[in-house]
């Protein structure tokens, strides 16, 4: 995998609101490709190891976990035929901090990309794009170190509000920062009649009319695409796993210390 110049991720809180600052001068906005044949969704997952692992639940969990598991689906496109899954674990190092959570996905989906036989043209995220209080989400981030197109699709909104939409599938209002003067940061878009719809920004080197377009491309009759959709349940069945184990082997120190 060919990436870009990496900033450090051993930083404060305050260092990566100024590195977000800083890629945000460097963004660009338009199409950087003229032919997708591979396509790729991306997710991550969050667990906690250790002596608490099993003590833990909801959101306190989400905060205080330690380990991330990062899963990527490639695809061949249009045809949407998967190709290859691979997945990464890494330890965390940066705190729950709401409007910087790409600093604790972006290492551990890094590491599962480099496992990759070959890098997609297009990478889906499972979060914002440009969607974000700094225009700094996890798919704008990620695509400007990888130098590559990606497209934010979100289940919930971060910034901005959006007027009604059509009932039918493919139908889109445009969300507003009203705080930035109404600058328009993406849309609410439905890809399934009569659901609620989700969120898609720019993340990098595609027009939101593209992004809109693609995501729809890849959209099979469920609200959310199908990348991020395969995405999410690929790191959902590896935690799950994950915790089976932890708690297979906090089953065995347990017998171990009986028998002391």
């Amino acid at each position: 995998m060919a990436a870009g110049k990496m900033h450090s991720w051993d930083v404060s809180t305050q260092e990566a609101r100024a590195i977000q600052d800083g890629l945000r001068k460097k963004w660009v906005g338009v199409d950087a490709r003229e032919r997708i044949e591979t396509v790729a969704g991306l997710d991550a997952a969050f667990v906690l190891k250790g002596s608490q692992a099993l003590k833990n639940r909801g959101r306190a969990a989400l905060r205080e976990a330690n380990m991330a598991i990062g899963g990527v689906v490639l695809y061949k496109f249009p045809e949407m035929v998967e190709l290859e899954r691979v997945f990464a674990c890494v330890e965390l190092r940066f705190p729950y901090v709401p409007g910087l959570l790409s600093f604790r996905e972006i290492p551990v989906l890094l590491a599962a990309l480099k496992k990759l036989k070959k890098m997609p043209d297009l990478l889906f995220c499972d979060g914002q794009g440009i969607a974000h209080p700094r225009r700094m989400g996890l798919a704008t981030h990620l695509g400007m170190l990888l130098g590559k197109p990606t497209i934010g699709c979100a289940k919930s909104i971060l910034i901005g509000s959006h007027g009604k939409l059509r009932h039918k599938a493919g139908s889109w209002s445009a969300l507003v920062d009203e705080k930035s003067g109404g600058e328009q940061v993406g849309v609410a878009l439905r890809t399934r009649a009569g659901v609620a719809p989700i969120y898609v920004s720019q993340g990098n080197m595609v027009t939101l009319e593209t992004a809109m377009r693609l995501t729809l491309a890849v959209t099979d009759g469920y609200r959310i695409p199908r990348p991020t959709r395969d995405a999410d349940r690929y790191v959902g069945q590896l935690k799950r796993s994950r915790a089976y184990q932890a708690a297979e082997y906090q089953a065995w120190e347990q017998m171990q210390s009986s028998e002391k």
